[in-house]
């Protein structure tokens, strides 16, 4: 039986600093593993085409496959424009801004090979789980966006905004068909949407740490899409 094949989808948006990195750590944490790693740049002005082009020269093309769109167009969109070229049976979906360790791919892969979970997510918010360089009013709005969340939607899992998935192939592309939600509110359906359609859905604790480099993409605009998006949800669903 072959090894399955693993797609990293990376959405990438001014994260030339961050993309060396990332993409050393996740060469270095899936070795004698079969990956590729989809870079989906939306047009960086900071040069981050550039730096994925310059990577794809140091680890190839079989590892690094390099792609974009002409402008800012959200997750969503991002991870549908990424599946196109992914060769893998699975795909996993992270941040490119180093708050996802690369570590943590191999827990979802064994965890999802021991149980055959069509979904593998990691959670902030059980077992060792948390967050760092989040300061207490961050930390209260995620806890309270997220508690609220589970007693309005009852997803069946315990970290819903998170963004570090592993998923099947087959049903990462039905979820993404399913969703019309955008941007912060996207995970969030993506998970209520897997409920909905019965997958089986795993978790693993993950440490998320803020990231390092560059301004964060979520602005004060978030809690308000957030609330729409869950009212959306709770009326739809």
């Amino acid at each position: 039986m072959n090894e399955p094949k693993y797609s990293i989808i990376l959405p990438t948006y001014n994260e030339s600093e961050n993309l060396p990195l990332i993409i050393w750590l996740i060469i270095k944490h899936m070795e004698n593993e079969n990956f590729e790693v989809i870079i989906v740049d939306d047009n960086s002005p900071d040069g981050t085409t550039q730096v994925a082009k310059e990577l794809q020269k140091i680890y190839g093309d079989e590892k690094i496959v390099v792609t974009g769109r002409e402008k800012k167009l959200g997750l969503g969109s991002a991870y549908i424009h990424g599946i196109k070229f992914a060769k893998g049976d699975f795909v996993v979906i992270m941040d490119a801004d180093l708050s996802h360790h690369p570590k943590f791919i191999k827990q979802f892969i064994r965890h999802q090979k021991e149980n055959d979970y069509d979904i593998v997510t990691g959670t902030r918010y059980a077992g060792d789980g948390g967050v760092h360089g989040w300061n207490i009013k961050r930390k209260a709005i995620s806890r309270t966006a997220n508690y609220v969340t589970q007693v309005l939607l009852r997803p069946g899992v315990s970290d819903l905004t998170g963004s570090f998935r592993l998923y099947k192939k087959r049903v990462l592309e039905k979820l993404v068909q399913s969703c019309i939600s955008k941007g912060y509110v996207f995970q969030m359906e993506m998970m209520v949407r897997a409920n909905q359609f019965g997958f089986s859905v795993g978790e693993v604790p993950i440490s998320f740490v803020d990231r390092q480099f560059g301004e964060s993409k979520l602005g004060g605009n978030e809690i308000f899409q957030f609330l729409k998006g869950l009212l959306y949800l709770f009326a739809t669903t």
